[in-house]
């Protein structure tokens, strides 16, 4: 059987069993493969538009340091603090906890203060060691203490 003789394929489906439906699954497939070669080429991209973000806009905007220290110590410990006129405060200390040890390790300890937008000032109290980074304040949630009289789902 001759199935295209004109560009020269004689016997392509009669040399091997079920040849025929190879045949048609094949041209099947480069059907498939070339609509959407088509589908993908005329895809047309829309861009996303993008709204630029105001910064130092706000109320915030005219705030001023009016203190700032920072003291570097030659064997790596430090300390700094500042605070603005908006009411933001920080300070921060930090040191090579057992230098020289295998259980050397940085540690930072400090806090910082802001006024929300509610008028509250809101502190917070951290630490970050070899055990993580741990914070504190009085508006920050904290898990429930466990109490062997009321065992959990577990």
């Amino acid at each position: 059987m001759v199935l295209v003789q004109d560009a020269g394929i004689e016997n392509v489906t009669s040399s091997h069993p079920g040849g025929h439906a190879k045949y048609i699954a094949l041209v099947w497939c480069q059907v498939i493969v070339l609509v959407a070669a088509i589908a993908a080429a005329s895809a047309q991209i829309r861009p996303i538009p993008i709204r630029p973000v105001p910064f130092g806009g706000g109320p915030e905007a005219g705030a001023v340091i009016l203190n700032q220290v920072y003291e570097p110590n030659p064997d790596g410990s430090y300390v700094y603090s500042y605070e603005t006129s908006n009411g933001i405060r920080a300070d921060q200390r930090g040191f090579l906890k057992n230098p020289g040890t295998p259980g050397e390790a940085q540690v930072m300890q400090g806090s910082y203060s802001y006024t929300g937008p509610d008028g509250v000032v809101y502190t917070i109290n951290y630490i970050a060691d070899e055990n993580g980074y741990r914070a504190e304040g009085a508006h920050i949630p904290s898990a429930p203490r466990y109490n062997p009289r009321f065992p959990g789902p577990f």
